[in-house]
């Protein structure tokens, strides 16, 4: 319901997207009409300016030559331009005061009949109707006006914005259909991928995928949504088996448990709960260490940016190799290190180290060496114990694989597995090997390193 609310509250993109083309386009029909109605009047100011000056130019040598305005009588409503004399004592022919039609004399005539101004235009009303004057010179004492109404003009100028007004308008109406049906159609993959989250959020099955052809940014952003949800998939299937395997495993040291504290329920001699109470703390211990790898696995590739930092690998290889040395007492370990720094989690990388020495210590027999050597990014350690057997090596790092010589040791099968995940996250790599005169190798590559 409150979905629902929301999405009655924010209209669809397409309808946004629409909108907003419509008002883009709306702005730019507004400044591109505009500027037409502005140059749109101004070439008709250029025209009727012209109109007056070739009138003028006509006029202007006859009147030097003495001879009267041309062009008959100056009736204003009748014709469309008038054509008068005006001298310097202020008297104009032909006369406004004869006939009521004739326009006025402008202000500033007499001034340059008297040579004291220089040509100009002038706009002014007569009777109601709007017209333009240019004065000129026309020889000593006199001045021409030439004026010519413009109410044309300016029904022209209205003409002219109106027309641009509807073309504006016309314009967005179209540009929001057309952006709306873009939309429409260039949305269409968003609407499916949002289909496919939506099915993926209400079924909770990372399995589905989303079918974008082409190779634009839509289609890419189909292709990495598939790539998320692949490895959402490989997550969730890798989990499950996490959980399905732990369980597994967790069932034979519960077994022990419960058997073992029903035991402690009897009447038991002295010696017998010794028994017990040992072989418990064993078995918690074991459940401890197997719950331990099943948290560690759980992390998944942890080596986020945020978690990263700059590790002295050789460093912790150091650290990890004295803690062994007192955790396995019959086991002499060479190390050879040079410097190396690492860009990960110093915690995963010591477990990793850590599950490397435990593993060779394991099988090397008493009093043998665990070589350890860091070089070049490059971690390995070898022991001198029967190695992998050749059925085993391709299941070495499996989850919860433990070969038939190992089932009767301690471990929960998950150390080289840890070992694998932490390279892997942190952009390196694991193997395994034999070595041809005996014993177990295992290296460790990390890609991204640097020698101090």
């Amino acid at each position: 319901m409150a979905d629902a609310r929301r999405r009655e509250r924010h209209p669809p993109l397409r309808l946004r997207l629409a909108v907003a083309t419509a008002l883009a386009v709306a702005a730019v029909a507004a400044g591109v009409c505009w500027a037409a109605y502005i140059a749109a009047g101004q070439q008709l100011g250029r025209e009727l300016n012209l109109s007056l000056i070739r009138e003028s130019n006509r006029v202007v040598p006859q009147i030097r030559a003495g001879a009267a305005p041309p062009g008959g009588e100056c009736a204003w409503l009748g014709s469309p331009d008038c054509v008068q004399v005006i001298r310097s004592d202020g008297t104009v022919t032909p006369a406004p005061a004869s006939d009521p039609y004739v326009p006025p004399v402008v202000p500033g005539a007499v001034a340059v009949a008297k040579g004291q101004r220089g040509a100009y235009f002038t706009d002014s009303a007569f009777h109601g109707l709007p017209f333009r004057s240019y004065l000129t010179p026309a020889g000593p004492g006199k001045a021409v006006q030439v004026s010519m109404r413009t109410d044309s003009m300016q029904r022209s100028e209205r003409r002219i914005a109106v027309a641009l007004v509807v073309i504006g308008a016309a314009g967005a109406a179209g540009a929001a259909v057309l952006g709306y049906a873009v939309a429409r159609t260039g949305l269409r993959p968003v609407a499916r991928l949002t289909r496919t989250a939506e099915t993926i959020a209400a079924t909770r099955d990372p399995r589905h995928r989303i079918e974008v052809p082409g190779r634009d940014e839509l289609s890419r952003l189909a292709g990495s949504f598939n790539v998320m949800l692949g490895e959402l998939e490989q997550a969730l299937d890798a989990r499950r088996q996490l959980v399905a395997d732990a369980s597994h495993e967790l069932r034979t040291p519960l077994t022990g448990l419960r058997t073992n504290i029903a035991l402690l329920s009897h009447d038991l001699t002295a010696e017998q709960r010794e028994r017990v109470n040992g072989a418990l703390s064993a078995q918690i211990a074991e459940m401890g260490g197997l719950v331990d790898d099943v948290i560690e696995l759980a992390r998944g590739d942890e080596a986020s940016s945020g978690s990263l930092e700059d590790v002295r690998l050789d460093e912790v290889v150091r650290h990890c190799a004295v803690a062994a040395r007192r955790h396995w007492p019959a086991t002499a370990f060479s190390v050879e290190l040079e410097p190396c720094v690492v860009r990960g989690v110093p915690a995963r990388l010591a477990r990793a180290v850590t599950n490397l020495l435990g593993n060779a210590a394991k099988f090397s027999p008493p009093g043998a060496v665990v070589e350890v050597r860091l070089a070049e990014g490059e971690l390995t350690v070898r022991d001198h114990g029967p190695g992998f057997a050749d059925e085993d090596l391709p299941y070495v790092f499996d989850r919860f694989y433990r070969s038939q010589s190992a089932r009767g040791l301690p471990g929960s099968g998950l150390g080289l597995a840890i070992v694998q995940q932490v390279a892997q996250a942190h952009g390196g790599s694991a193997e395994a090997g034999n070595t041809p005169d005996g014993g177990a190798v295992l290296t460790v590559r990390f890609a991204d390193y640097a020698t101090e």
